[in-house]
């Protein structure tokens, strides 16, 4: 079997850097896990990035770059770049072993019930500055066949969970700007979609109120008391009436409900929405998890991992505590996805994104210079 050698990126709804993971992989079964890197962004680069998302609520064309929506390609391609090249020299990799790079930029809009998808990030100039051939624009095939393009992770959760030996039922839980969950039940087509907002709305409060970006380690929210009526209106929202598939956008809910309360109060409140709308999730799988992994940026979170441990009706883990690379697992999804448009091999099936289908996607910028042939 061939094994492609490749580098997964990823800029989460989170924006607060570059992920970078080297995995070794036949797109199918076999994992064999390299180095991992983490690039944060300035304050100034998360500003334009935040311009950028507001300006990109008015776009209808999908290949639109107007003001600080182009600004924003051009600064997410040059970050890419540095971090991808900080990455070859801090562990000494030749580009020309790389097969394929994994790019899924960043995402400035989705609305799949338009048929719309917007990620930024220029792959043919990723390709030709860092001399390697690379795969992007993951979401835009599914969405066109009538998929929600989100999200694209499930494949390989369910590849982690059988090259870890766990036995399923088991729920993998990403917790980035938004939380999504995987549903793994052995061979068995996954179950997954994006349950509710993960990091976003906590980060957006933290900035407005006190101008740090995050909750560090959930410490203000352990300080407040959830306010248990506007906690019912949140989660009264018409998403959770939905059943999956289904995917959200970042600004798709707000945290501004939580006004009047005291920042302290706001941060719990935000925090239970979160694990509450996680839990609305276990209701939907046909066998009951046996446990739940958690991973992303909401798994550094004492308190968010307490109310899950609360709010849920299995036992809760973290990526860690199994063995896996928490942080780095999204990028070491796109890793597998680019050796799977490789191999052209689907990236989203029925039971993920709704498609009717499973379905093919991506697409391949060809570097000029540096190519390498997989191994066999």
């Amino acid at each position: 079997m061939t094994l492609y050698r490749a580098i997964g990126l990823m800029s989460g709804t989170s924006m607060d850097g570059v992920d970078v993971a080297l995995l070794e992989t036949d797109s199918e079964t076999r994992l064999g896990f390299g180095p991992t890197g983490f690039f944060p962004y300035s304050e100034e680069d998360r500003d334009l990035l935040r311009a950028a998302l507001a300006e990109a609520t008015r776009l209808s064309d999908r290949a639109a770059r107007p003001g600080a929506v182009g600004a924003a390609e051009r600064l997410i391609t040059e970050r890419h770049a540095q971090a991808v090249e900080s990455f070859l020299r801090d562990e000494t990799l030749d580009p020309a072993s790389i097969d394929i790079i994994g790019f899924h930029g960043q995402t400035a809009l989705h609305r799949p019930q338009a048929r719309l998808t917007v990620q930024i990030g220029d792959a043919h100039g990723l390709a030709e500055r860092l001399g390697v051939d690379v795969a992007y624009d993951f979401r835009g095939a599914d969405v066109a066949a009538g998929g929600e393009g989100a999200p694209l992770v499930p494949v390989y959760h369910r590849a982690l969970v059988a090259a870890s030996g766990i036995v399923g039922p088991v729920a993998v839980i990403n917790i980035g700007g938004v939380a999504n969950v995987t549903f793994v039940d052995g061979d068995a087509e996954p179950l997954a979609f994006d349950t509710g907002p993960g990091n976003a709305l906590i980060d957006d409060l933290m900035l407005a109120r006190t101008g740090q970006p995050v909750d560090r380690d959930g410490a203000t929210a352990a300080e407040g008391h959830v306010d248990d009526a506007i906690l019912r209106s949140l989660t009264a929202h018409p998403f959770f009436q939905k059943q999956p598939p289904k995917s959200l956008d970042r600004n798709d809910f707000s945290f501004h409900l939580t006004d009047k309360l005291s920042v302290e109060d706001a941060a719990a409140t935000l925090t239970a929405f979160t694990a509450a709308s996680l839990a609305l999730a276990f209701s939907l799988p046909p066998s009951a998890p046996r446990r739940a992994i958690v991973c992303g940026g909401g798994a550094h979170n004492p308190t968010l991992m307490g109310e899950l441990a609360r709010r849920l009706p299995c036992p809760v883990t973290t990526a860690g505590a199994v063995g896996w690379m928490g942080d780095a697992i999204e990028a070491q999804a796109f890793a597998f996805l680019a050796a799977r448009v490789l191999r052209g091999l689907p990236l989203t099936f029925p039971g993920t994104t709704g498609v009717g289908a499973p379905t093919k996607g991506g697409a391949i910028a060809t570097a000029t210079r540096g190519r390498r042939r997989a191994v066999g």
